[in-house]
């Protein structure tokens, strides 16, 4: 069996093995990283040799750990990488280059159908009738887009989202509140096989799926990192965060909004919890743009857009493609029966 692991951020590990009566054999851990002494490898080797197949990652990384000389250095990889590739090798999980991506960019959707387009592609993907897909939204509607398991009022101030024109609409997905103002945010969803995560930690996805934009954002010249569990930052803050949806089909929905250029003032009297937060800082007005996209690379949205796809071609492949009349079909049933009713928006009160 193999397995392989890139490390958001390090190297990439590989991993070998055979698998005799339930139990790990013939092991062998490979990869670009940095390994001293090198006596170190082959006691990694023999460390996770005769652990069982059905045990979890802690153990399998508390073997890593233990059978290290102590005068060891791991530089690009951990302990904790290992057992993600043991357990990729495991379960037969796939990587990027085992699939060919498609692109879809259709033009402005309202918010609704934004949302049921992601439920649809991301069914379509894990039922095996559309390739793995990146999606760029386009809108030209402002919308608050509340997580799947928030409050709406909690989290929105109904009278100051009238005043300005946001649609309050809910995703499938969890995490929280995104505020998108028309033109202000840049937004993507990548549609998956569970297979390509497999063996991965929620936490470990997350990171795995956006390693794309951070090296597209460093080569626009922002020091982007990835901050667990969900957010894209720079040292001048938060550039955007991440939220993930598992469905029961095998297929995976991940999608990120990052800020371009946003009014804050605006969004702490539509979200009330943005009000709470500048509150707890002492602010009585954000009296700023959060423009982190826009400040730190002084190019037009669409320039970023092209730079990502552009990243994501290079590193994954990219092939462009178009969302089907049957897709619209579907997603348009889907605001009508879901994402248009007051049922599931107000499914969490």
């Amino acid at each position: 069996m193999h397995g392989e692991f890139k490390v958001p951020g390090g190297k990439l590990v590989v991993v070998d093995l055979d698998v005799v009566d339930g139990r790990i054999a013939d092991f062998r851990l490979a990869g670009d990283f940095f390994l001293e002494p090198d006596e170190a490898l082959d006691a990694i080797n023999a460390g996770v040799n005769g652990l069982a197949v059905d045990s979890d990652a802690k153990t399998f990384s508390r073997a890593v750990e233990a059978a290290l000389p102590p005068d060891a250095t791991l530089l690009g990889f951990s302990p904790d990488s290992v057992a993600t590739a043991i357990r990729r090798a495991l379960q037969k999980a796939t990587s990027w280059s085992d699939y060919e991506w498609q692109l879809v960019h259709p033009g402005p959707l309202s918010p609704r159908m934004h949302l049921a387009l992601d439920q649809v592609l991301a069914e379509e993907v894990g039922d095996g009738r559309r390739k793995p897909t990146l999606r760029i939204w386009e809108w030209n509607e402002p919308a608050v887009v509340i997580g799947s398991f928030q409050s709406v009022k909690n989290e929105v101030d109904p009278e100051n989202a009238a005043k300005y024109g946001f649609d309050v609409v809910r995703r499938i997905s969890g995490g929280g509140a995104m505020f998108m103002d028309a033109g202000a945010v840049v937004t993507y969803s990548l549609y998956a096989p569970v297979e390509l995560v497999q063996g991965m930690s929620f936490a470990d996805s997350y990171a795995f799926f956006d390693e794309w934009v951070i090296i597209a954002l460093r080569s626009l010249g922002i020091e982007a990192s990835y901050q667990p569990l969900n957010d894209i930052a720079s040292p001048s803050g938060k550039i955007g965060g991440a939220a993930q949806k598992r469905l029961g089909n095998g297929g995976v929905l991940h999608h990120v909004t990052m800020s371009y250029d946003m009014d804050a003032d605006k969004m702490v009297q539509v979200l009330r919890i943005g009000r709470e937060k500048m509150s707890d800082k002492g602010t009585k007005s954000a009296n700023k743009r959060v423009d982190p996209l826009r400040s730190q690379t002084g190019l037009p949205r669409a320039e970023i857009i092209d730079r990502m796809v552009e990243t994501f071609r290079m590193l994954h492949g990219l092939q462009d493609d178009e969302i089907t009349p049957a897709e619209y079909a579907a997603a348009e049933r889907l605001v009508t029966d879901k994402f248009g009713t007051e049922e599931w928006l107000y499914r969490v009160p």
